[in-house]
């Protein structure tokens, strides 16, 4: 599993989107035993901190001390370092598996072996993600022009599995359901530009040219944005939900 994330952990904690509580509630429809749950891959712990309102026990797990020092903190949740291919978790433990935005940074073959033996029978592993957001058609232009042109060449090669939405995962569980919802977000160009500085390929781009292209493209954007203070910003995310046949 990669670590893109680390070096802009206060950056995603603060700018990172948070899901709409219908995929929860979807989720959460599907099961109901409640007592133990695992956020794979957590990143700053906003979806851990949902689960905490619904199990006894959350367990949190990510590779970034970064990202959890940035952490949303709950009594029932209990934050650790490690890879979402090994942990220390007993057999047969789980009622859900989550994963938000990460499987395509993951072996899936060790991770889909290590949920098989974490998840209890009959229980669910539920992953998700979101790619490409929405402005306004000139503003979508611009966007396009930036992921596609611009921060396109330092894309990690995984990104290709978010682009297809996980369709060309070859996933060993019983597949209950796909579903697409959306993320509806009123951010002014500020958040929008914080949001951006999120991104791996952006974090590349500085490496390996030195500057930052993240401005210049808020200077565009801010040509067809308007006088509006906040736009609304949609994002398609695409859910899926999978059961344990043990």
């Amino acid at each position: 599993m990669k670590d893109n994330f680390s070096k802009q952990a206060d950056l995603y904690a603060k700018y990172r989107p948070e899901y709409p509580r219908e995929i929860y509630e979807h989720i959460l429809s599907q099961f109901t035993e409640r007592s133990c749950a695992w956020d794979c891959a957590t990143g700053n712990g906003q979806v851990a901190k949902i689960l905490a309102a619904h199990f006894e026990e959350v367990k949190a797990t990510d590779i970034s001390e970064e990202q959890l020092a940035n952490a949303e903190q709950a009594k029932n949740i209990h934050y650790s370092v490690a890879e979402a291919e090994r942990t220390t978790f007993p057999d047969n433990h789980f009622d859900l598996v989550t994963v938000g935005q990460a499987l395509h940074w993951f072996d899936f073959d060790e991770f889909f072996k290590e949920v098989k033996r974490v998840l209890k029978p009959n229980s669910v592993l539920a992953v998700w993600g979101y790619s490409n957001m929405l402005i306004g058609e000139e503003m979508d232009k611009l966007y396009f022009d930036f992921y596609q042109n611009i921060t396109g060449p330092y894309w990690d090669e995984e990104r290709k599995y978010i682009d297809d939405r996980y369709e060309s995962i070859d996933f060993p569980f019983e597949l209950v359901q796909s579903e697409t919802f959306e993320m509806i977000k009123k951010w002014d160009i500020e958040t929008l530009e914080g949001f951006f500085n999120t991104w791996s390929a952006v974090q590349h781009f500085i490496i390996k040219e030195g500057y930052n292209p993240v401005p210049a493209f808020i200077r565009r954007m801010r040509t067809v944005w308007g006088d509006d203070e906040e736009r609304t910003i949609r994002f398609p995310v695409f859910l899926k939900t999978m059961r344990s046949s043990k």
